[in-house]
């Protein structure tokens, strides 16, 4: 399955910073760079965390580094200009204030991503949604400051009337979103995915091909390395007490994401929670999926599906990757260890280490 998104750069006029955690890459390649280019080493911090970029110039190439840097910079600004919940006079700060039931003509940029939104949440019934919010909040895994208690089922059931896609309606034509209930839109489990391939549009519209962007642990790559051969990325060790690289892929040009579950939860009453939310329980989720690791042809596609098929488990996640052709890996917990597993389209990204 193909998701459709079109990164248009210049629609983008208005995200939020993003702090929920990812699982780290590591980049592996040897240092010798391509004959006449140059290799700009770029870096930063948006939406709540840091971006790292590598990027293989030609000669034919006429930006500066510093001049790249800039460039770079400002469409993070203006990305989250579109898409934060912390900026007040964002745009979609702005949509979650209009009334329901209102129509409202959004930007093509908000608009696109509202849409591959949708498509997500519709191919992992609704396993990804961008109105968890409140239910996110409500387990203390928001920005909102609240004691670290676990919700009851009315407390549960209250917040759950807020939550849920299908009250969103998208109106292509007209370009217009309009709210059917009271939902809070929140595009951080997404928004990453989104800067990362919004940088790699600035990059082509440059001539800049060969490049590996690292936005808060989402990656978009294309080209080669330095060295001159295709990107090689690590996947890591899904634990905090040991480090190390699980499995080694490689791509010529793609978007991956991780979504695990150990580095944000809290500690109720002696008893861990994830921060990842099931949707259709209001509650964190308590099976075996460990990470999740997706490859797709966009940043943002990846970052979105890696989001659902944590929420959904190892089961019905690894059978909606072989019935939709999503290149997936999965680290599952086994006692005090690890085991992994690989759906098809995945095998084609695998190298040896």
């Amino acid at each position: 399955m193909v998701l459709n998104i079109r990164f248009l750069i210049k629609a983008i006029s208005k995200a939020r910073p993003v702090a929920l955690a990812s699982l780290c890459f590591f980049v592996l390649y040897a240092c010798d760079s391509k004959p006449e280019s140059q290799v700009y080493q770029l870096e930063g911090h948006t939406m709540g965390t840091t971006y790292h970029i590598t990027a293989v110039v030609g000669p034919h190439v006429v930006v500066a580094e510093s001049a790249l840097q800039m460039q770079v910079d400002k469409l993070l600004e203006n990305v989250n200009q579109v898409m934060s919940t912390y900026i007040p006079d964002s745009e979609l700060s702005m949509l979650n204030q209009v009334e329901h039931q209102q129509p409202t003509i959004v930007s093509q940029a908000l608009f696109d991503i509202l849409a591959l939104s949708e498509q997500i949440s519709i191919l992992s019934d609704s396993a990804f949604d961008v109105t968890v919010g409140p239910l996110v909040n409500l387990w203390g895994f928001g920005p909102q400051e609240r004691e670290q208690l676990q919700p009851d089922d009315a407390q549960l059931a209250e917040v759950k009337k807020r939550v849920g896609f299908q009250f969103i309606r998208l109106d292509a034509q007209r370009r217009q979103v309009t709210k059917f209930k009271p939902v809070t839109i929140d595009l951080s489990a997404i928004a990453k995915g989104y800067g990362a391939d919004a940088i790699a549009e600035l990059f082509h519209s440059l001539n800049i091909n060969d490049y590996m962007i690292e936005l808060g642990g989402e990656l978009a790559v294309s080209g080669h390395n330095p060295a001159g051969v295709l990107w090689r990325i690590g996947i890591e060790q899904p634990t905090l007490t040991q480090t190390g690289v699980v499995e080694a892929i490689s791509a010529e040009k793609a978007g991956i994401a991780t979504s695990g579950d150990y580095r944000n939860y809290i500690e109720i009453d002696g008893q861990r929670f994830s921060h990842t939310i099931d949707p259709h329980t209001g509650k964190p989720v308590t099976h075996k999926l460990a990470s999740v690791t997706v490859v797709a042809p966009s940043a943002a596609e990846a970052d979105g599906l890696a989001t659902a098929l944590t929420v959904l488990g190892p089961e019905k996640a690894y059978q909606l990757s072989v019935n939709e052709g999503l290149a997936a890996f999965f680290i599952m917990h086994s006692g005090d260890t690890f085991i992994t597993k690989a759906s098809p389209q995945f095998e084609q990204y695998r190298v040896k280490m």
